[in-house]
């Protein structure tokens, strides 16, 4: 097992993994009775917020849009990045002209044009990352939406 990384080389690493062209993510949401829903959607970090697209009627989105909350895992099971994420606001993928293009450059697709679709724009509030069991210890990098390292 290879020794663990100190805060800021976690921070670094994960900060590499979210502003990855074609970065995808595991976006997981609940109903308001709860009920679970995960998919996997590309994803673009945009200054210090996380953006996906998706239809404005999907799960997912209505999950996020009454809620408020999703959890975000990027990475393999052992170099993961787990974001705890509030909606900001959510804007139609033709309504922000910067949002659009850094989303299309970063995500490798655009959803621009498309009927129904929008980005939603999130705010991490925590965010985790470890490889293996001896990273555990030191493994928040972000609590209530401010860097610890």
């Amino acid at each position: 097992m290879p020794e663990p990384r100190d805060g800021a080389a976690r921070k670094a690493d994960a900060l590499e993994m979210l502003t990855a062209p074609a970065a995808d993510t595991w976006v997981s949401t609940a109903s308001g009775s709860g009920e679970p829903h995960l998919v996997p959607l590309s994803l673009a970090w945009i200054g210090d917020r996380a953006v996906i697209a998706l239809e404005a009627g999907s799960v997912t989105a209505r999950n996020i849009l009454a809620g408020g909350r999703a959890r975000l895992a990027l990475g393999p099971t052992r170099d993961v990045v787990l974001i705890d994420a509030e909606l900001e606001r959510s804007v139609g993928v033709d309504a922000d002209t910067a949002i659009g293009e850094a989303y299309a450059r970063q995500a490798d697709w655009d959803p621009r044009g498309l009927a129904n679709y929008v980005f939603l724009i999130l705010r991490p509030r925590k965010i985790q990352a470890w490889r293996e069991t001896n990273e555990l210890a030191g493994r928040v990098l972000m609590r209530g939406g401010a860097w610890t390292v």
